[in-house]
């Protein structure tokens, strides 16, 4: 998957010239921090000796999840207070975990499962604005309706496979059934960001 990942920052690379003056070029930049963070979280540790699990649950998945917040509540709804209320609530999240749940693991369950959930709701809004929008025939040229589309099989997809991780671990045929699900709904999200930048336009 991480190889998708960086043909998709390739890809955002390659097309940037179509969004340098337009809010989607934070959408380039993003692909590419999180490439360069997949890379750094497989090989980092021949360089420095790092903790891994706080370098993904501090930095790699709050930046994941604060961005999408963004790109839904702030820019397709126009909602910016949305965004400043559920970014925080999202970050309000992490204090159950310092407090409540065991530490040094590689995806905080609880935290994940809050953040999944807004993501959730906004996905949803996400399709009923498409759906009710008087552009529903030109969906092909939606950035939006790839994202939207990439975020739904990812992270909801894989929303039960995260929260109950320690628990479909102790059965190891389920877990690796749904463990190829996310690497396999994890590159197709990425084709789909990818479809997103090539066919997308400007006005959407």
């Amino acid at each position: 998957m991480i190889w998708i990942e960086g043909l998709t920052a390739l890809i955002s690379i390659i097309y940037f010239y179509r969004v340098k003056d337009e809010y989607w070029k934070y959408f380039s930049y993003y692909l590419i921090i999180i490439f360069l963070s997949e890379v750094f979280g497989k090989w980092g540790h021949y360089i420095i000796d790092y903790d891994k699990p706080a370098f993904f649950n501090y930095f790699v998945i709050p930046l994941e999840f604060i961005f999408l917040y963004w790109l839904y509540a702030a820019k397709s709804f126009g909602k910016k207070n949305l965004f400043y209320i559920i970014t925080a609530l999202y970050l309000l999240s992490f204090l159950p975990n310092e407090y409540f749940f065991k530490m040094k693991k590689i995806i905080f369950s609880f935290n994940y499962t809050f953040g999944c959930l807004i993501l959730m709701i906004l996905v949803v809004m996400e399709y009923y604005k498409q759906v009710n929008s008087s552009e529903i025939l030109n969906f092909s040229k939606n950035r939006m309706f790839y994202i939207n589309l990439g975020v739904t099989l990812f992270y909801i997809g894989t929303l039960p496979f995260w929260t109950f991780f320690s628990i479909l671990n102790e059965y190891k045929e389920l877990f690796n059934i749904y463990f190829n699900y996310f690497l396999i709904s994890g590159i197709i999200m990425y084709l789909l960001f990818s479809t997103s930048i090539i066919w997308g336009k400007q006005n959407y």
